[in-house]
């Protein structure tokens, strides 16, 4: 690039939307509170309790 293709780019403008940042950078301004922190599973490898299957009836359609 030459200083010539330089000067044909537009001014770079600050942001005006509030919702453009991210939200840590809206908490350093103040402008957002911090998020909660999770809190750690008690038992985070256990399998999930699901409901028990119905049972087949095999003589059903007899």
């Amino acid at each position: 690039m030459t200083e010539d293709d330089l000067s044909d780019q537009h001014p770079v403008q600050p942001r005006v939307d509030e919702a453009a940042a991210d939200l840590g950078t809206m908490v350093e301004l103040g402008m957002a509170d911090e998020p909660p922190v999770p809190s750690p599973s008690i038992a985070p490898f256990l399998e999930p309790q699901w409901p028990p299957k119905a049972e087949v009836d095999p003589y059903d359609g007899s």
